[in-house]
């Protein structure tokens, strides 16, 4: 059953790729708690009452951040397949035509 056309399956597969690969490398820097990305955590930056209450919910961020991205990978990596299956579908139909 094809849904979309040669040009759209192709399109989700390029922009896949590049959403898994990016994802992916973002997911490792979080759960490897990269300082770079220490902007990009949902803190709230007033009311920690020690360091260590500063690190522990920065790791808990961090852990979530690297989940999400995970997850988000997984989803493009689904948008992949079936944007392969579109344009094999597409591929063979073109190929049948002539």
């Amino acid at each position: 059953m094809k849904i979309c056309g040669p040009k759209l399956s192709l399109c989700g597969i390029l922009l896949s790729i590049w959403g898994v690969i990016q994802l992916s490398l973002m997911g490792l820097f979080y759960h490897m708690k990269c300082i770079a990305f220490v902007d990009d955590l949902d803190l709230d930056h007033s009311g920690f009452e020690s360091v260590a209450e500063l690190y522990e919910k920065a790791d808990t961020a961090y852990e979530t951040c690297a989940h999400t991205c995970f997850y988000a990978t997984g989803i493009y990596s689904l948008i992949l397949l079936f944007s392969i299956y579109q344009y094999y579908l597409n591929r063979r139909a073109s190929l049948k035509v002539k």
